[in-house]
């Protein structure tokens, strides 16, 4: 595998960790929140009952990894944030962050660092940018 192509292959792995996610293995499945993941899919689901339990499954019983909750478009978010501040925003997919202007954080639970005028304008940028996401699917 060239390495850009395993690149992005474990940076879509990495998105999903976190998330809700069904597993399908041989024996049934399992939904749970992925905690871990390896380039080989052996993976930690945290599973949430009357008390949390944390299971490791293998690769060599894995049918199928299926993300339950959408996508943010942290890329698109950027995208708008820099025709607000110009060359200020770094994407920093590795840790589901844009940084604006190396001192506000924003994630997609909103801005989550940093105050100020700044601050604020980076916050109507973005939920105005859920807004729109909303409007699209209804």
């Amino acid at each position: 595998m060239s390495s850009i192509v395993e690149k992005k292959y474990i940076e879509e792995l990495a998105s999903m960790i976190g998330k809700k996610v069904r597993v399908d293995t041989e024996e049934g499945e399992a939904e749970g929140t992925l905690i871990a993941i390896d380039p080989s899919l052996n993976l930690i689901l945290e599973i949430k009952a009357e008390t949390a339990t944390r299971i490791v499954y293998s690769s060599r019983y894995i049918k199928k990894i299926t993300l339950l909750e959408e996508l943010f478009d942290l890329k698109g978010l950027a995208d708008r944030l820099n025709k607000v501040f110009p060359n200020m925003v770094k994407l920093r997919e590795d840790i589901g962050a844009i940084i604006v202007m190396d001192k506000i954080k924003v994630t997609k639970s909103g801005v989550v660092e940093g105050t100020g005028p700044s601050a604020e304008k980076a916050k109507q940028v973005y939920e105005a940018y859920l807004q729109e996401l909303k409007s699209k699917k209804e």
